[in-house]
């Protein structure tokens, strides 16, 4: 089926997957398990190396919240019964926000669960129909307008796992260059012309729509630019744009530098993105669900855990799998990796959709569009 419209063409909706699965010992169909639609009966069980702190309360939204952790080495590997295949798309390869399906690939982590996994370069709009279908298993993205919308429109799709959220120093978010008389207190954003590497209906609204907020303006009352990743930086330098969107380490370019202003960025504590998964995987092999972030996860325990940034050695491996300047990526703080989902956060995301005029009905609910019991299961926590 071709992809059209707004809605990337309505696939047929299949009743979405609520899960709660075994993560240690003995067959996920146990008979004193809670049926789940198309998912069998699955079994909760304590995780080794996974207690208390492998959780947190989802309503939780403190910017001091400290994430979920296991320990190092967890939650351990459960071989799946046979090799399975699993392609996830992302956007990009060389941001650090990848860093952690990078590792997990070169480290061994995927294959450790019986996985042989690809990670595929694919934008997010050409990857949601193919997720949708099955033809791929995951996207590295976010809960953008375009995913909404294709979940409003049929497609099967849930939001199963964060990726991360800044670190209080980072400076990552909506730049703008000051106006005679101006400072950073007294910006007024209205009328501005923002330059941003998405455009409108990216999760950028929602931290967008704060900033705003506080600096007389409205994600209504701006003009946006799209411009490419290698653009944003110099259209702001030259005139091209008044504000932008400027991700880590490229407001380094421009911080502590006079006619500019940091006006505010992503909330810390709430991460506005990780894997999607589509019927394959909420479905058709929920042990490969599972698995997938069992993997995941013990890669962010074991290599993420706490500033990656201070082991120089694993700077320079990280910047080698990446690709990246060394000193660059040394030269920001450590995004916090964190692999939970906030309650709520689809909420406010569609509510600054709307504000931008790139959504149209009634907002989703979270059910519709979030599914934790995936990563729940796999550090063994029983709701």
């Amino acid at each position: 089926m071709r992809a059209t419209g707004k809605h990337t063409c309505a696939l047929a909706a299949a009743t979405a997957v609520l899960l709660t699965a075994s993560a240690c010992g003995g067959s996920p169909y146990d008979s004193d398990t809670r049926p789940k639609t198309n998912a069998g009966h699955r079994t909760i069980r304590p995780v080794e190396g996974c207690g208390d702190t492998a959780w947190t309360d989802p309503a939780d939204l403190s910017p001091t919240r400290e994430p979920a952790r296991c320990q190092q080495g967890a939650p351990p590997a459960r071989p799946l019964a046979e090799p399975r295949k699993v392609t996830i798309a992302t956007g990009t390869l060389s941001a650090e926000y990848v860093a952690p399906l990078q590792v997990a690939l070169d480290k061994g982590e995927f294959t450790k669960e019986g996985l042989d996994v690809t990670l595929k370069v694919l934008p997010t709009p050409d990857a949601l129909p193919l997720l949708a279908k099955g033809d791929i298993d995951a996207v590295w993205a976010a809960p953008e307008a375009a995913v909404m919308n294709g979940i409003r429109g049929g497609f099967d799709i849930k939001w199963v796992a964060g990726n991360f959220s800044p670190d209080p120093e980072s400076k990552s978010g909506l730049w703008v260059r000051l106006k005679d008389g101006e400072t950073a207190d007294s910006v007024s954003m209205a009328d501005r012309r923002l330059g941003t590497m998405i455009g409108k209906g990216s999760v950028i609204a929602y931290p967008m729509e704060k900033a705003l907020e506080r600096h007389g303006g409205a994600l209504d009352e701006i003009t946006y630019q799209q411009l490419g990743s290698a653009d944003v930086l110099t259209a702001l330098q030259n005139g091209g744009v008044d504000s932008a969107w400027l991700l880590d380490p490229v407001w380094r370019e421009v911080d502590d530098k006079p006619g500019y202003a940091f006006l505010g960025g992503q909330p810390a504590g709430e991460p506005l993105g990780g894997l999607l998964y589509g019927r394959s995987l909420l479905q058709d092999d929920v042990d490969a669900g599972v698995a997938v972030l069992r993997a995941y996860i013990r890669t962010v325990n074991s290599y993420f855990a706490t500033d990656y940034k201070h082991d120089e050695a694993f700077v320079t491996y990280l910047a080698k799998l990446l690709k990246a300047d060394r000193k660059i990526l040394r030269s920001t703080p450590p995004l916090r990796m964190d692999w939970e989902i906030r309650k709520g956060t689809t909420d406010r995301l569609q509510a600054a959709y709307r504000a931008q005029g790139v959504t149209e009905g009634e907002a989703l609910p979270e059910s519709r569009a979030v599914d934790r019991s995936l990563y729940e299961e796999a550090v063994g926590h029983t709701p």
